[in-house]
């Protein structure tokens, strides 16, 4: 009995402790960079199934929690914190952002996911991953780095890139990808070349935070009608809790490397006294490299300045201001660019409503050089630049017997840049407004809109000196100089609404998202033409306003975070087709499997992702550039010699124009298999990805039978061909410690396309090159890749030289005629790779970028229709490459449609190479100090004769702005 009452007793005194041991905690989870709540956090006592999570307020309550129990807090993008319980009845936590889990998130459109959830081909580049050296243009930063992506950039200062996306998808219409900053899609290219160097030469890349490149249709069919050339999304730079002062500031010279081959001074002397001796008394005395004249060592800047934290601890706010001075290496061509750009990001109602507000005023200035290369690499180099008795501004020019600029010759070429003022005042405004509100009474489903505007207004104005020899008039007798003026506006006005609705129900998780887009972009134009011309008079031009709307749904499944399965659907509508065709449907679907979270590999020490991904989709494409709204019935006025006269009065007519109201969509289908891997805990990882694409109903300019549509050539829908490709990424963690780093990153690309139909089977001539008149070297045929080369095949002697005018007879009919010219060549690479280094030692840090094409050949235009004996006296003498002297072909009609002139163009770039060595904590309050310096398109390998052999004209190569090297000099500094 007393054993009985004392263990009553003493259960008794336990019960009540153990009230007191196990416990009800509560508390907020809050932003430590914005300061606001969290809400969704998940919290779990460790090892049990105990858990809650925190409310639309940040608040949470977690029981039955018992002394010396950890309590974990994780919320996805945030470090994890775990807390020790010692019988707190509150605990509050600050979640800090993880910037490696961040940098997980990929934007997708209207939307965003983890890059572990991904079911498309879709590539992420954060600032730690950007291209190093003189980026002026934002594609710049990633030139090299994603494969399947091409960027080919031109020498001009801040030069026009070509951005090719798995090869493209069309033969006539765009293939630029769609551009994307902070959820607007910008305007066209074409929209921008009444006076921007490109659609991306407006943003500053120090203001870009990351790039999600959608590169299959599964992930750009979201963008329906725009994405059949992929998507590139940019987000910029935000706000901060914390104050942050980033100065950025380089200066570069860049310098001409190399120069066409052609006779110098006393060469071109000895090579005219053989071949035409008596000519030799007209050459002059000079001894001049016009090449060398028409180019100069190029002096740039470029500054950036920008603040961020938050206003009142409550506003988080960025602000940036760059500078940008940029010459280019030809005389006069300049580029300039003033950039300020303002986010504002606040959160409200407790987290309810995020607001992000992004608002750009650019202004660019261009001088534009008018392209002197053909001149510079053809006049002759016995004559001088400047003349003191020249009545054209003291330059040398070729004069007849009156005295008056000679007809049907070349002009002095440093004249044309010095005598010519080109010049574009752009201003630019971009930004959008995005409220996405998370619904108070129905908190799984968030309302989005986004409101978007581009606009650009442009006043350009070109001048030519009243004492160039190119204004002069032979018929009067004086100069008469040139002058015009041109205006120009474009406005882009975005609409986005849509729901977003998200859940997770046990082991599944739901997202679905459904809305509407409307877009609107207006063009006008004014121009004066020559306003020393009285016959001329000036223009306004208000171009049709193209319109573009859609409805999209999209649905991603989640299972177990290790299955998921994406669909969405897309219909579009564009005002650039008829009311009957106007609308087209794009769908698509992709399927994910997480392997290594299955049982048999979820342990394993070597293989720490495996993911396969399957995708398919369809694209389409409505991008027709001038022909847009080409259904529409259309006339233009006649010129002065298609005029009839009645009765004594001069009537003017009107002509009807080329009209296709069945023009239709482009689409684009893709299939693609794609597998990611990491190994050893994700120090070497990368993805495999095979695709092929279909592009149907192509949108391709071509021949409409005589006196059917007034147009001998027209818009229609044509055709198909496919893309087929294989891509493959690596990247390595070769050493990774506390004083060393290096990290290398390879990929590689394999593309084939070919045109599988054509409408009626019938080919297309293409290519125009210069060297007589109306030739073409390229085809468009079944069977064959676009734009591929269609010559001649040269006959060769038996020391290996071609010889002049004869070619094989392909058809063995005993006659040469265009029946026997062959396909030679393409100018697609089969192979393009990039690999890029980074290597940290302590303080210091080198990288540097190699890009490789091979693959794709060149046809060398500048040398089939100079390279010629017959060449060199033509009223003057003309400077020739000094080829000659090995073919000494002496016509060029008998030569410029060989393949002689189809040259190999594959190549191994350098495109930069940086060292830099950093200060950290030099003064209070500074966080570090950079110092770089570096080279920019350090050394070029390959076999191709020309100037460059990476070129954007389809692979015809008449004459380019070159590419110099640039030195740079430059400084980070970080507060």
């Amino acid at each position: 009995m007393k054993t009985f009452t004392k263990s009553a007793m003493l259960l008794l005194w336990l019960v009540p402790m153990s009230f007191f041991a196990q416990s009800t905690v509560v508390g907020t989870v809050t932003d430590a960079g914005s300061g606001q709540p969290i809400p969704g956090v998940n919290i779990i006592v460790r090892g049990t199934s105990n858990g809650t999570s925190s409310d639309f307020d940040g608040n949470y309550s977690l029981g039955n929690v018992k002394d010396g129990e950890s309590i974990i807090y994780s919320y996805v993008g945030f470090i994890e914190q775990e807390v020790a319980y010692t019988g707190q009845a509150t605990i509050n936590i600050v979640l800090e952002e993880d910037a490696a889990e961040l940098e997980q998130v990929v934007l997708i459109g209207y939307g965003a996911t983890r890059k572990k959830d991904l079911t498309g081909s879709v590539a992420l580049i954060t600032t730690e991953d950007f291209n190093t050296g003189n980026n002026v243009t934002a594609e710049n930063l990633f030139t090299g780095r994603v494969a399947g992506v091409n960027i080919n950039t031109n020498g001009g200062p801040a030069g026009n890139s070509q951005i090719r996306i798995r090869g493209g998808a069309s033969l006539n219409a765009s293939n630029d990808p769609l551009i994307v900053v902070d959820g607007l899609p910008i305007n066209d290219p074409n929209d921008t070349n009444n006076g921007s160097r490109s659609v991306l030469s407006a943003i500053n890349p120090n203001d870009i935070e990351s790039f999600s490149i959608l590169k299959d249709a599964s992930a750009a069919a979201i963008y329906g009608n725009r994405g059949a050339n992929g998507v590139i999304i940019i987000t910029t730079k935000k706000g901060k809790k914390k104050l942050q002062i980033s100065l950025n500031s380089k200066t570069s010279i860049n310098t001409q490397t190399d120069g066409v081959d052609v006779f110098s001074a006393d060469e071109f002397r000895a090579y005219v006294a053989e071949n035409f001796p008596d000519r030799v008394a007209d050459l002059g005395n000079a001894n001049t490299d016009w090449q060398d004249e028409i180019y100069r060592d190029a002096f740039s800047s470029d500054h950036n300045l920008s603040v961020s934290g938050s206003i009142l601890d409550a506003l988080p706010t960025r602000l940036s201001i760059g500078r940008s001075d940029q010459e280019g290496i030809r005389k006069t061509s300049k580029f300039e660019r003033t950039t300020t750009s303002l986010s504002l990001n606040p959160r409200l109602f407790n987290n309810h409503l995020k607001i992000d507000v992004n608002a750009n005023l650019n202004f660019e200035k261009n001088r534009f050089a008018p392209g002197v290369e053909g001149s510079a690499i053809t006049f002759d180099p016995t004559q001088p630049v400047f003349d003191p008795s020249s009545p054209f501004g003291g330059f040398f020019e070729y004069t007849d017997s009156n005295g008056f600029p000679q007809a049907n010759v070349q002009r002095n070429p440093v004249a044309q840049l010095l005598q010519t003022r080109n010049i574009a005042n752009v201003r630019r405004y971009y930004g959008n407004a995005k409220f996405d509100y998370q619904l108070h009474f129905f908190p799984d489903v968030r309302a989005v809109l986004n409101l978007g505007l581009d606009t650009s207004e442009t006043n350009r104005f070109e001048e030519r000196s009243t004492e160039s020899a190119n204004t002069f008039n032979s018929n009067l007798g004086e100069f008469n100089g040139f002058k015009s003026d041109t205006d120009f506006t474009s406005k882009n006005r975005l609409l986005d609404a849509y729901l977003v609705y998200n859940k997770d129900i046990g082991n599944l998780g739901v997202e679905a998202t459904g809305g509407y887009s409307y877009q609107k972009f207006e063009v006008e134009r004014f121009e004066t033409f020559d306003q020393r011309d009285p016959n001329l008079e000036p223009d306004v031009t208000i171009e049709p306003d193209v319109v573009l709307l859609a409805y999209f749904l999209r649905a991603n499944l989640k299972l177990s975070d290790k299955y998921f399965l994406s669909g969405s659907i897309r219909r579009d509508g564009t005002s650039r087709f008829a009311e009957d065709v106007r609308f087209g449907y794009f769908p698509s679907a992709s399927f994910g499997w997480q392997i290594s979270e299955e049982n048999f590999l979820q342990n394993s020490s070597t293989l720490s992702n495996l993911k396969l991904r399957l995708g398919y989709g369809v694209t389409g494409q409505q991008d027709l550039g001038t022909f847009a709204n080409g259904y529409l019935e259309r006339y233009r006025t006649a010129g002065q010699n298609t005029q009839y006269i009645l009765n004594g009065e001069v009537i003017n007519i009107v002509q009807a124009q080329f009209r296709n109201e069945d023009l239709e969509w482009e689409k684009i289908t893709e299939y693609n298999i794609g597998l990611d891997y990491g190994l050893f805990n994700d120090r070497i990882s990368g993805a495999i990805d095979v695709f092929k694409k279909e592009s149907n109903d192509l949108l391709s300019s071509a021949p409409v039978p005589d006196a059917v549509n007034f147009s001998n050539q027209g818009f229609q829908n044509i055709g198909k061909f496919t893309t087929e490709g294989v891509e493959f990424s690596i990247s390595a963690d070769i050493i990774k410690n506390n004083n060393l780093n290096w990290n290398l990153s390879y990929n590689v690309t394999f593309i084939d396309q070919e045109i599988e139909e054509l409408a009626f089977g019938q080919d297309i001539i293409t290519g125009g090159i210069s060297g007589g008149i109306g030739n073409n070297i390229q085809i468009q045929r079944q069977g064959e890749s676009p734009f591929s080369f269609f010559t001649f095949a040269q006959i060769y002697d038996d020391n290996g030289r071609p010889i002049e005018g004869a070619y094989a007879d392909l058809n063995r009919d005993g006659v040469i005629n265009n029946n026997d010219r062959y396909i030679s060549g393409k100018p697609a690479a089969d192979i393009t790779m990039g690999l890029q280094s980074s290597l940290n030692y302590k303080n210091f840090d080198f990288s540097f970028n190699m890009r490789a094409s091979i693959g794709n050949e060149i046809y060398n235009n500048v040398e089939s229709q100079n390279a010629q004996i017959g060449n060199t006296f033509r009223t003057v003498f003309n400077n020739t490459p000094v080829s000659v002297l090995e073919t000494n072909f002496t016509n060029t009609p008998n030569v410029i449609l060989s393949d002689f002139y189809i040259e190999d163009a594959s190549f191994l770039r350098m495109d930069n190479i940086t060292l830099g060595y950093t200060l950290r904590d030099v003064m209070k309050g500074v966080s570090s100090l950079r110092l770089w310096a570096g080279v920019q398109n350090a050394f070029v390998i390959t076999d191709y004769s020309g100037l460059d052999p990476e070129i954007q004209n389809n692979g015809i190569d008449n004459t380019i702005f070159p590419r110099g090297r640039t030195y740079l000099l430059g400084l980070n500094y970080n507060y």
